[in-house]
């Protein structure tokens, strides 16, 4: 192998890390949602709520670290 590719691969792996949880969070935060929903549906409407709140939360550290992980490692690497 290259040893700018040996040098590079580090770099890859962690943006490909970054790239896994955002894409992880965003599709738990999905998940959760939809729990909320059918939680309120079923007539609990505080339950509900709580779990809507900590869907958001996912939704939050997925955008974080969307924004301010993966964004710049990829402008670090063109």
């Amino acid at each position: 192998m290259n040893s700018s590719l040996l040098d590079i691969l580090p770099e890859l792996l962690e943006l490909m890390l970054f790239g896994i949880g955002s894409l992880s969070l965003s599709i738990g935060g999905v998940w959760i949602e939809r729990t909320a929903f059918l939680t309120v549906q079923g007539g609990q409407s505080t339950l509900g709520g709580w779990v809507a709140l900590i869907g958001i939360l996912a939704f939050y550290f997925a955008y974080l670290m969307f924004t301010d992980k993966f964004i710049p490692r990829i402008k670090i690497l063109r």
